[in-house]
């Protein structure tokens, strides 16, 4: 009978090692996901943060640039703004599917790397 108690407590010993042991890999896996996704997003986001003040920059002057041409400073941002509006209903029409899907699967292949 104590041979069997024994038996049963070294059961319950080697069951808790394991349960912490996979504890403490999840938490590595985890962290080496979480890790491997934020070291893809920042180079990202540098990146269009940079495009982005481009843009901008790029977008006021040709703004201003229209305005003279047209005489007043607003009709340039009138245009500018006509040009976003038409460029961006295109944009949803024909490519919005196609980019949603590219993303997604892009988020999923990272997360199962």
């Amino acid at each position: 009978m104590e041979n069997n108690a024994t038996m049963l407590e070294s059961l319950f010993e080697k069951a808790e090692d394991f349960g912490k042991s996979s504890l403490e890999l999840v938490k590595l896996k985890t962290i080496d996901k979480t890790s491997d996704i934020v070291s893809s997003v920042i180079p990202y986001s540098v990146v269009f943060i940079l495009i982005a003040s481009f843009m901008i920059f790029l977008n006021l002057g040709l703004a201003f640039w229209l305005g003279d041409i047209l005489g007043k400073t607003y009709f340039g941002f009138f245009v500018i703004a006509a040009f976003y509006i038409l460029t961006g209903s295109i944009f949803y029409l024909f490519f919005h599917k196609r980019l949603k899907k590219y993303i997604c699967n892009s988020l999923i292949n990272q997360m199962l790397k």
